[in-house]
């Protein structure tokens, strides 16, 4: 017998990312799954974009005070009817196979949990393209999202994520966390002996940030979230995760380097990585706009990652505050 499918969806606005979501989901080859959709307090009228869909997908919608996501994916999961819980952000775009690789894989890879990859589709914009690289490049620490190679033990991510309902509801389901939720989770799982699994066949199209002031704070936040994961679950802490703000050091390091003993050792070797980054990303997506773009972009992602990082890890190790008393609008109430 096949495995049962819920797809949650927890939606702020984003109307017409939902109806592109919706949409894909329409073509799908396996048409046995339900869908739910959980409006976490939207400030738009998203019964209208549903209404489309009536009598093309099975949907339940319900709409709740906000929240965040991690509680809002718990409220839809509740009240979910199948076996499996699959999570998508509502910015996503499937293609028609994903229902049924999802339940051919369940069935030939044990696991309790999965997950799959992110990549850009060919409509995104140049821009799109450029943060997609950047997230999922092996130039960077978004390299583990693009090939199960990359890791030994996979940590699925919210955008493209399923887990049994019984597991997911023996954890606990998300936490508090509304930053960094999604490893706090794979984590927690993995706490409780539960497995995980990369799914190499259900990567799904992120449109993620569409300008880089956007993607800035998020990664940012992503940053600050780290350290906090690595108090909740110290035996999975990897040096990897300072990467970023080493490369952040490093960078400050060489313009002083540079101004005060006139040699630019250090300087060089950036140049070296950005040369790298850009030849890769030219490589990949054979446009020579994507690829200067890609450069600006990983530059964000690894400043702003590693400057959160570093104040979070000075806030809660240096200071000892309270991950709460460091970044309260991380945290939502049960």
């Amino acid at each position: 017998m096949k495995p049962t499918i819920s797809i949650v969806v927890a939606i702020y606005n984003r109307k017409d990312e939902l109806f592109e979501l919706l949409t894909s989901l329409t073509q799908q080859t396996d048409k046995e799954f339900e869908i739910i959709i959980v409006d976490d307090g939207s400030l738009t009228d998203l019964k209208p974009t549903i209404k489309n869909f009536d009598g093309i997908l099975d949907i339940k919608y319900f709409r709740k005070d906000n929240s965040g996501p991690g509680l809002t994916r718990n409220y839809g999961a509740a009240k979910a009817a199948n076996e499996w819980l699959v999570f998508v952000d509502s910015d996503v775009i499937v293609e028609k196979d994903y229902i049924e690789y999802i339940k051919n894989d369940i069935i030939t890879i044990p696991c309790d949990a999965f997950g799959g990859a992110d990549k850009a589709h060919k409509g995104f914009n140049l821009m799109q393209k450029a943060i997609s690289y950047s997230m999922t490049s092996v130039f960077t620490t978004g390299g583990i999202r693009g090939s199960k190679k990359a890791v030994s033990k996979f940590q699925p991510r919210s955008f493209n994520m399923g887990v049994k309902k019984e597991v997911f509801d023996k954890v606990g389901g998300f936490s508090e966390m509304r930053i960094g939720e999604d490893p706090d989770l794979s984590m927690t799982l993995w706490e409780n002996g539960f497995t995980t699994a990369f799914f190499d066949d259900i990567a799904v199209y992120h449109k993620r940030r569409v300008d880089f002031g956007k993607f800035s704070k998020q990664v940012y936040q992503f940053g600050c979230a780290r350290p906090i994961l690595n108090q909740r679950h110290p035996d999975y802490v990897k040096i990897s995760f300072a990467f970023p703000t080493l490369f952040m050091l490093g960078y400050v390091m060489g313009f002083l380097e540079y101004f005060i003993m006139g040699r630019g050792i250090i300087l060089a070797f950036y140049g070296l990585y950005t040369f790298l980054v850009f030849f890769h990303a030219l490589l990949l997506t054979k446009n020579i706009s994507i690829a200067g773009m890609a450069v600006i972009s990983t530059y964000i992602q690894m400043f702003s990652y590693g400057y959160g990082f570093l104040k979070s890890w000075i806030l809660l190790n240096v200071l000892k505050m309270k991950p709460e008393e460091a970044f309260p609008h991380h945290y939502y109430k049960k």
